[in-house]
């Protein structure tokens, strides 16, 4: 079983401690793998725009919170009203498992589809795309994704383990399904001798550093610190981009259906992506000006991505991945 797999089923144990409950006319619970100044970010603005209502949340990485709710909902008491976790795959096989409540929201009208759920499952909240990030000292400068297999760059390029990282698992699952790169394209970059380990943060201070001046990274990562002065910059591949979405969701059987729904409603309004931008991410809603240093929302091409199809196909992409890549 790979490690991926192995950090699904693994017990968790130690959780964070949950916020204590305040009395309130109406109470939400939200469970979220946000970093905390952005997880306190959002609940202040919502709490600001619906001041009756009262917000308890837990904080944790996403397998964490997942096994958390798989505990609660097998022992029949599923704490969290609303879900704002990293990925579309964890909701969708949540979905699946009937884990989840529809709700069709009326703010979904300003969004692609392809960053919803039809049955309105869940919700895309921000863009946090994949491109190729590479040092300023470098002299040849990618364009596109199949640039990283050239023999120019050699043992030169690091990017993040779809083992390791779940934006990794979605670049993966994005790319191989691509007629024109697939699972050769993998190869080759194996062959390449790309560095294939860890996660993003791991790829970015490679590249900051010079280490291996090319690296498969998300965007933020590397437009804040170049805005800061750090050698490094980014280009957004001409194929397009890979991406994760920071999905809301609500669960079925929530205690407080009413101010979940508002709670949706409010991430996807203009006034909740208003704060995604202040946060630095490019926002999901068309028609939302990205933060500064960062391109148009309407600019971006995103690369086509089935989010059922990468649930079902995880555990089989990842051998294979494990397999070129000499990792067990």
């Amino acid at each position: 079983m790979s490690r991926f797999a192995l950090a699904l089923v693994l017990p968790v144990l130690a959780f964070p401690v949950m916020l204590p409950f305040a009395a309130a006319a109406e109470t939400l619970t939200l469970y979220t793998s946000q970093p905390n100044e952005d997880a306190q970010q959002t609940v202040d603005a919502f709490k600001a725009a619906n001041p009756g209502i009262e917000v308890n949340w837990a904080r944790d990485g996403t397998t964490k919170l997942m096994a958390r709710l798989a505990a609660e909902i097998k022992a029949g008491a599923a704490q969290p009203d609303v879900l704002l976790i990293s990925d579309t795959v964890t909701l969708e096989g949540l979905a699946q498992q009937g884990d989840l409540a529809a709700y069709k929201s009326p703010e979904a009208a300003a969004y692609d589809p392809a960053l919803y759920s039809a049955e309105g499952y869940y919700y895309s909240t921000k863009l946090i795309t994949t491109g190729i990030a590479y040092n300023t000292g470098v002299t040849e400068k990618p364009a596109s994704w199949a640039d990283l297999a050239k023999p120019e760059y050699r043992n030169l390029v690091a990017m993040p383990s779809p083992l390791y990282s779940g934006a990794a698992l979605i670049h993966m699952a994005t790319l191989t399904a691509d007629p024109d790169l697939g699972w050769g394209y993998y190869e080759d970059l194996a062959k390449n001798g790309t560095q294939a380990d860890g996660g993003n943060g791991a790829v970015f201070k490679a590249v900051a550093s010079g280490e291996k001046p090319y690296g498969v990274l998300v965007d933020y990562m590397a437009l804040r610190a170049k805005a800061d002065g750090s050698p490094i910059d980014f280009v957004f591949p001409k194929e397009g981009v890979t991406y994760v979405t920071e999905p809301v969701a609500i669960l079925k059987g929530a205690r407080n259906i009413e101010a979940a729904q508002k709670f949706v409603d409010f991430v996807l309004s203009e006034q909740g992506q208003d704060v995604v931008v202040k946060m630095g991410y490019i926002p999901a809603r068309n028609g939302v000006a990205s933060p500064e240093g960062f391109p148009a929302r309407d600019s971006l091409k995103l690369m086509p991505f089935d989010a059922a199809k990468t649930l079902a196909d995880t555990q089989v992409n990842l051998q294979r991945f494990s397999d070129i890549f000499g990792i067990q």
